[in-house]
């Protein structure tokens, strides 16, 4: 059933010469995004303003229990406990495609597994209009959210024969469909949540994942069919050599390095929203601008500077030998670096009482991290999906995203920071973060760039959730 429609799809050129499901997958996947990030950009500011303040925290079903594990004796002001339950629920996302992968796999399938993501999700999102659902909202979305991620990817490759060249194509098509969600998110969501109420925001991102729901039951009949169910035996598994099992301790040993090296990008959506209402000139070309847009603002500059670097590495490479994977990762994490020190130039400068950073720092900001992310981020899951041994490719791509979980406990611990120091001094400390993984990833490709970059590639598989490598993750 597979083959045949496989086959199929090699003349199915009906959307800009992809198959008809792939419209369908982009499309869900936009509206996915969309409620995702819609939300996920009002959390951080919903807490300070709202839900942590008296007569609502009282509200929350098992509120007490998780502040007694975050302050562990310490008490937390309200921006230091939002900082660091963001954390933990950013980092706890990335852990949950595991098991959305392993209910694909073994239990439901990989459609019904999708099903029951983007429903859980949808029930995550309409249960934050209550203080009292707030953390069973969190681990819907949490769970809704790793059934969904990895296996609608899949799916969108499913749709091609290995050798079909238009894969490639058929994932940028994807990715453009996740930034588009993401671009748009904060525009609705972060104006109904800050200029009218804050559920009207959360309502309008659960009403966005009930869009992706729809347009995703619509199109099942052009979707590739689930693979059988099986578990896959030890014995059927290729064995390794010496030499694979290095390559795996150095890629596993590098997670720490990559946790360090996007601290900045993922502060955007915690702690940076916070200091930049409090502190920052929130006027583009003399037009006030909400603090949720500036999502948006960075979406759009990372779209741009992906773009961009696609083409200038290939402009590059005509006249110069193109960095590979370690060398690129490296340069990205010094960019990405120099834009956290713009936001404490920016700070140093406004120093005095009542004044506030200029606009131009945060844009500088935004654009010297985004061309960072564009090297760090996908070229790291490169990296990986290449260096992977064939016979563990897949879960070496799966660890990749555990540095995301990581660095997301990391995010959430340092954002508690930002009311006890200086804020040159905060954003010193991520820039010398991410700087020093730079350093490391030198000093890496040095001793074991030829190990790591001649490892064979990986099979298509791996490459699968590649398309997933969003710019707020």
């Amino acid at each position: 059933m597979a083959a045949t429609a496989t086959t199929a799809n090699r003349d199915d050129t009906w959307f800009v010469g992809h198959p008809k499901g792939l419209a369908f997958l982009a499309f869900t996947e936009a509206w996915e995004r969309f409620s995702y990030y819609g939300m996920q950009t009002l959390l951080v500011l919903y807490m300070v303003h709202q839900l942590l303040l008296p007569g609502h925290i009282e509200h929350v079903a098992g509120f007490g229990l998780l502040r007694a594990l975050l302050e562990r004796g310490h008490v937390m002001s309200n921006q230091a406990l939002a900082s660091a339950v963001f954390g933990l629920y950013t980092g706890l996302v990335y852990l949950t495609p595991i098991l959305g992968g392993l209910i694909a796999d073994r239990v439901l399938g990989r459609t019904r597994t999708i099903i029951v993501g983007g429903s859980l999700m949808a029930l995550g999102h309409f249960l934050m209009a209550f203080d009292v659902s707030f953390l069973l909202a969190l681990v819907c979305l949490m769970f809704g959210a790793g059934c969904f991620k990895g296996n609608i990817a899949t799916q969108v490759g499913a749709l091609y024969r290995p050798e079909d060249n238009r894969r490639a194509d058929a994932f940028q098509i994807f990715y453009l469909g996740i930034n588009a969600g993401v671009i748009v998110s904060p525009f609705i969501t972060g104006t109904l949540g800050e200029k009218v109420a804050w559920h009207y925001g959360f309502g309008a991102a659960g009403i966005g994942m009930l869009i992706s729901l729809v347009i995703y039951l619509s199109g099942r009949k052009h979707l590739p069919p689930d693979p059988p169910l099986r578990a896959k035996a030890k014995a059927d598994r290729p064995t390794m050599d010496r030499r694979e099992w290095i390559v795996v301790a150095l890629l596993v040993a590098m997670l720490p390095v990559l946790s360090a090296s996007v601290v900045a990008n993922q502060e955007i959506f915690n702690a940076y929203l916070i200091w930049a209402e409090r502190s920052a000139d929130l006027h583009l070309f003399g037009i006030p601008i909400l603090t949720t847009w500036l999502v948006s603002v960075d979406s759009i500059v990372s779209v741009t500077c992906l773009i961009g670097m696609v083409v200038f590495w290939r402009l590059w490479a005509k006249r110069f030998p193109e960095p590979d994977e370690l060398g690129k990762i490296a340069i990205g994490c010094l960019f990405s670096g120099a834009g956290a020190a713009c936001l404490a130039i920016g700070s140093a400068l406004a120093s005095g009482p009542g004044e506030k950073v200029g606009f131009g720092w945060l844009l500088a900001f935004h654009l010297l991290n985004d061309i960072g992310f564009a090297n760090v981020l996908p070229v790291g899951l490169a990296l990986y999906a290449r260096s992977a041994p064939r016979a563990i490719a897949a879960t070496i791509v799966g660890l990749y995203y555990l540095h995301l979980f990581a660095g997301n406990l990391l995010v959430g611990w340092l954002g508690g920071l930002l009311e006890k120091i200086p804020a040159v001094q905060f954003w010193l400390i991520h820039a010398a973060l991410v700087i020093g993984a730079g350093v490391v990833f030198f000093f890496i490709r040095l001793a074991f760039g030829r190990l790591l970059i001649a490892a064979p590639p990986a099979p298509d598989e791996a490459n699968l959730v590649a398309a997933d490598a969003v710019k707020a993750p």
